[in-house]
């Protein structure tokens, strides 16, 4: 009788561990990465017109975080290559979630369980990522640098002023090619050594924020528990940042980190995606006093698609935080942060960026302005900033 119950066990742990491996990752990304009902616009040939002619970037997406093969298109989530040249993406910052608390109540949300560690066992991610947040970093990175070279030349990975300027001229006689690069949500990848700084930038990282859902030993979180500004480390980390020719994002950071990391920029500065207070009173959100200083940097403020974002779930939603930002410190500091793939309900994913194209002109922005907002914004700023 024992022996039977022993192998009843053994049986069921076996099918269980092969259900986990198996599906887990499957339904958690198709549960937390959703689309509103598609709006399916009427476009206007303005719009089509105009669209194609777009260098469209996008500041904010968590896509490598997911079991999926970048380069194929995938029912799944919200990017994928061949979505992104249906979409006409030039570039799509791919940025980089190493932890993510159980509870993220706004405020008062304090460092618990971590959900990133048992999706990375889930999805067979090497062990020494299970145990080490830079490891796991390392890794993603690694991923999007994999997925460039098996794509044929189509997916190029930017690191530099030198690679946005040629990559940008080869894509005015070719569209089938799209680019990215790499972000970092929250420094406590770093593990409180800045020399890890220079870890990240070798893996081709060229973004990253201080904070995301919790305080880290660079800075205070705008869901953390101090909501404090910049530590000794955490000013040595942007010092760093500068020198290298790091793109500094305000993204999920205190008030008071915000403050004080645009008392020592030394050039622009953004937030990769975010909502404003003016639209939606979130403490996520950034404030028109923030707003300004960002802007007062030469920076951009990449505006989410996501309903936290803009107290909204459709693409109206989106278009009016973009319009008070833009009337608020000027059409020049406008920029799109989506958010695609983290674990976020969208209206729209990157192969139907055209319902935004046309929403903006039917707000009526017109073709020039639509064009800094759509990317023209954001690869100044990267211009500006890359070395």
């Amino acid at each position: 009788m024992l022996k039977k119950i022993y192998w009843i066990f053994v049986v069921t742990l076996i099918l269980f561990v092969a259900l986990f491996f198996a599906f887990l990752p499957t339904v958690v990304d198709r549960n937390m990465n959703r689309l509103q009902p598609d709006p399916n616009p009427a476009i206007s040939q303005q719009a089509k017109d105009l669209h194609v002619r777009l260098r469209i970037v996008d500041l904010h997406c968590d896509a490598l975080l997911w079991q999926r093969d970048l380069l194929q298109r995938n029912e799944l989530g919200h990017v994928n290559l061949p979505d992104m040249l249906d979409g006409n993406i030039s570039l799509q910052a791919f940025t980089i979630v190493s932890k993510f608390p159980f509870a993220t109540k706004p405020i008062d949300v304090e460092d618990r369980l971590d959900l990133i560690t048992p999706l990375a066992i889930a999805q067979r991610w090497p062990v020494k990522t299970w145990f080490s947040l830079l490891e796991r970093t390392l890794y993603q990175t690694n991923r999007l640098h994999e997925f460039a070279e098996k794509s044929s030349g189509k997916l190029r990975i930017i690191t530099s002023r030198s690679d946005l300027e040629t990559y940008f001229d080869e894509r005015k006689t070719n569209k089938e090619i799209a680019a990215g690069f790499l972000g970092i949500e929250g420094a406590q990848v770093l593990q409180g050594e800045v020399a890890n700084v220079d870890v990240l930038y070798q893996a081709g990282v060229r973004m990253m924020a201080p904070t995301h859902f919790f305080d880290t030993e660079m800075s205070g979180s705008a869901h953390g528990i101090e909501r404090g500004g910049l530590t000794v480390v955490g000013r040595q980390m942007i010092k760093k940042m500068q020198q290298l020719g790091m793109v500094i994002d305000l993204a999920h950071a205190s008030p008071k980190t915000i403050d004080e990391v645009l008392e020592i920029a030394t050039g622009p500065v953004l937030v990769s995606h975010t909502g404003v207070k003016g639209v939606c009173d979130s403490p996520r959100n950034v404030s028109d006093a923030h707003l300004r200083g960002i802007a007062a940097t030469g920076g951009v403020i990449g505006i989410g698609f996501w309903p936290q974002a803009t107290c909204g779930s459709d693409i109206e939603s989106i278009v009016r935080s973009i319009r008070y930002t833009a009337n608020l410190v000027g059409v020049d500091h406008v920029a799109l942060g989506s958010d695609y793939d983290g674990a976020v309900i969208v209206p729209f994913k990157a192969a139907q960026m055209i319902y935004l194209t046309n929403a903006l002109l039917k707000e009526g922005f017109t073709e020039e302005e639509v064009a800094k907002i759509m990317g023209e914004n954001a690869i100044r700023v990267l211009g500006t900033i890359l070395k």
